[in-house]
């Protein structure tokens, strides 16, 4: 891909003759607890696991174990890169920087659709947790829990990392719960989790093909997804160059182990593959226990769905702040996106990906899955292809975290990605697809004709030397 970008140093939207940048205010602690909230395990492991159980079975564990190994792959990616160009941008200004500034767009446009509709996705399984107190529409109960978090989005972000601190310890509990309670009541050995069955509706018992792993590692690498989180805070990690690498790869090993232990304990716990299949949880625990601790389980995880929302808006803000900075929009939606509030936040960006966000939690939630997938594997497959170019020209020697086993990793991890995109729905496919078709168009008809002053991606310049 042609047309890289070397890096403006303090380019800022017009509205300002000096560069608009974030607060360095955290270390790899905190910057860990926002990220680990952002993978958000026991909202994940509640409300996304439950549908890979559908249509899985007890191939399940197998699969997301399969994308946590993936992710392995995809965090060395991040965190070289993350280290090589720490901006706000997050994978955009990386792309931008390594492979192109078309390449670099549509990372933003995928990276935006992922950032805009994962937050919805978790928030809508609040009311099935806040279920044992009272019945709400869960569309309703999402749209609310994301105006919440917007609110929260406002804060100043060292304050955030203490609330979402502290909402992590809950829902790490309530997934030990789980996981305890599980291997408690084992109802099968655990070769059964390589049996790969799934229950059909009728009653009888399916296989799980290769092929459904396959295309069920979208939504596996889904699941994991939030480790990026380290790159879009990299702007606001102390010490960046070693910080962020940290933070992402921490962030990885942490989340899936908070993740598949309880998948393998409610897979063997599960008393029928009826019962996995039908990926009720809270019933599960409640028969493993009584409803006071099942009813204890949900409310931690109905606090870990706020929790994920709050850092998950905190995220996309932080992306159209830096896409305002570089110039991607008309001039006074730049001007505005790019403001920052009192308390160090970007609060224009922060409503405008809110306030959607609680929109969307009216649409079909299948629909929202399936572009979901595709986006996070397009998404991955950019930044590996990204990876591959990260050792040339003036990069080769800026200092940096670098991964091992460079090139096999990112050549290997591509080749996987673009199997699993083929194997995605065609529907979906088609969606997401759309959408990248209409913003290479916007690309080709407003962008690239003023490349001199739209999409010049700014690349903070303090705190650059490693530490």
């Amino acid at each position: 891909m042609t047309d890289t970008l070397t890096p403006v140093e303090g380019a800022v939207v017009e509205a300002s003759d000096s560069p608009q940048k974030l607060k360095r205010s955290i270390g790899v602690v905190g910057g860990t607890l926002l990220t680990l909230s952002c993978v958000t395990p026991a909202s994940t492991l509640f409300v996304v696991v439950p549908d890979l159980f559908g249509s899985l079975g007890t191939a399940t564990a197998l699969t997301i174990a399969i994308g946590s190994l993936l992710c392995v792959a995809v965090a060395f990616c991040y965190a070289e890169l993350g280290t090589l160009i720490p901006s706000a941008g997050g994978e955009y200004a990386m792309v931008s920087t390594l492979a192109g500034r078309l390449a670099g767009w549509l990372v933003f446009v995928l990276s935006l659709l992922v950032v805009m509709i994962v937050p919805p996705v978790i928030a809508m399984g609040t009311a099935d947790y806040l279920a044992p107190l009272i019945h709400l529409d869960p569309s309703m109960t999402g749209a609310a829990v994301m105006l919440l978090a917007t609110l929260a989005g406002l804060l100043d972000l060292r304050a955030n990392a203490w609330i979402t601190g502290v909402f992590l310890v809950l829902e790490v509990i309530a997934a030990a719960v789980v996981a305890v309670l599980g291997f408690a009541h084992a109802e099968r050995g655990p070769g059964s989790l390589l049996s790969m069955e799934v229950a059909a509706p009728d009653g009888r018992t399916d296989p799980v093909t290769a092929l459904l792993i396959v295309s069920g590692l979208a939504i596996a690498l889904f699941v994991t997804q939030g480790f990026s989180t380290a790159v879009y805070l990299s702007e606001e990690l102390q010490n960046p160059r070693r910080n962020v690498a940290r933070t992402v790869l921490a962030t990885l090993g942490i989340s899936a182990v908070i993740i598949l232990v309880p998948v393998v304990a409610i897979t063997l716990g599960a008393s029928d593959l009826q019962e996995l299949t039908g990926g009720d949880l809270g019933t599960m625990v409640t028969a493993w226990s009584n409803s006071a601790t099942g009813t204890f389980v949900s409310l931690c995880v109905a606090l870990a769905i706020i929790n994920a929302g709050i850092v998950m808006v905190i995220q996309n803000s932080r992306v159209l702040f830096a896409s305002a900075r570089d110039k991607a929009w008309p001039r006074p939606v730049n001007d505005a996106l790019a403001k920052l509030g009192r308390f160090g936040s970007p609060w224009v960006s922060t409503l405008a990906v809110g306030v959607p966000g609680a929109a969307l939690c009216f649409v079909n939630l299948d629909t929202l899955y399936g572009v979901t997938g595709v986006s996070v594997t397009g998404m991955y497959l950019l930044v590996a292809i990204a990876a591959l170019t990260s050792r040339r020209g003036p990069h080769k020697h800026t200092p940096a975290w670098r991964m091992p086993l460079w090139p096999a990793m990112p050549v290997l991890l591509t080749a996987v990605l673009v199997y699993v995109l083929s194997q995605q729905e065609t529907t979906y496919l088609l969606w997401t697809g759309g959408i990248v078709a209409a913003a290479t168009l916007y690309w080709a008809m407003y962008l690239r004709p003023r490349r001199d002053t739209r999409w010049l991606i700014s690349i903070p310049t303090d705190e650059q030397a490693p530490r």
